[in-house]
């Protein structure tokens, strides 16, 4: 009854990987390719936001400025671009036709990552979207 119960708990390969403390330490868990296209993910959410900061938030990277601002994993076959925000995702729509969303998130392949460009104009979407709320909240 133990051997069964602990199997039915047993974690996929990606709910396995060890929690990491730091973005660096997610991204050497990560396989080459997928690392490769999150790595640059990240150079393009700081060079649109510069001023964020970066954690470790639910297990994966993330980026805060006014506010939560997006964040990043990968799975087994794919990796994902979280942006926290269904109404930015849908203003891009056009932009992602030849992706796989959902509510908020993104999800691609090493083989074909986002377009630094796009990952750009979300973040700053993204941006202006907190520090409106930011605003709101000041009121």
């Amino acid at each position: 009854m133990a051997k069964a119960r602990a199997a039915s708990q047993a974690k996929s390969p990606s709910q396995a990987r060890i929690k990491a403390a730091t973005v660096d330490e997610y991204l050497a868990s990560v396989s080459s390719p997928q690392r490769e296209a999150l790595e640059k993910l990240g150079r393009s959410i700081r060079l649109a936001a510069p001023q964020a900061e970066e954690c470790i938030s639910y297990g994966v990277p993330a980026f805060k400025q006014n506010g939560m601002l997006a964040s990043f994993g990968a799975a087994a076959k794919h990796c994902s671009f979280y942006v926290m925000s269904s109404s930015i995702l849908a203003s891009f729509q056009k932009e992602l036709a030849g992706y796989d969303t959902s509510t908020g998130t993104i999800r691609f392949t090493a083989e074909k990552p986002l377009p630094a460009s796009l990952v750009k104009k979300i973040i700053r979407a993204r941006l202006a979207a907190n520090a409106a709320r930011q605003a709101k909240a000041r009121k």
